[in-house]
């Protein structure tokens, strides 16, 4: 990730998680974040992360909850928590996507 989507996503919920996740997703290893980042792929592409796909990938939420499964606790609360994070984290985008300028402002506070 180069650093202007770092700068992009700095701050937002969910960011590490989906900055890590945007690693693996490059490095083809199959993780949480990953998965996550699948689900966010159409907006991820929109914002310049990932190459733009029409695709949707039906399997990602079930490889999650795979996973989340094969940790063994509480897989259905943590998917839930993860999805609503997930959906913070996408409108959190979406907003500095289209303000510009409360990204300016939030750095100079931060």
């Amino acid at each position: 990730m180069n650093r202007f989507h770092q700068q992009l996503i700095a701050g937002l919920p969910g960011a590490e998680r989906i900055g890590e996740g945007l690693r693996d997703y490059h490095d083809k290893r199959h993780t949480i974040g990953s998965c996550l980042v699948r689900m966010a792929r159409r907006r991820l592409a929109r914002a310049g992360f990932l190459e733009a796909s029409t695709e949707h990938d039906i399997h990602a939420e079930l490889d999650l909850y795979h996973l989340l499964s094969s940790e063994g606790k509480q897989a259905h609360s943590r998917y839930n928590a993860l999805i609503r994070e997930l959906v913070s984290f996408e409108h959190a985008l979406d907003h500095r996507l289209r303000n510009p300028s409360c990204q300016d402002a939030e750095s100079a506070i931060g």
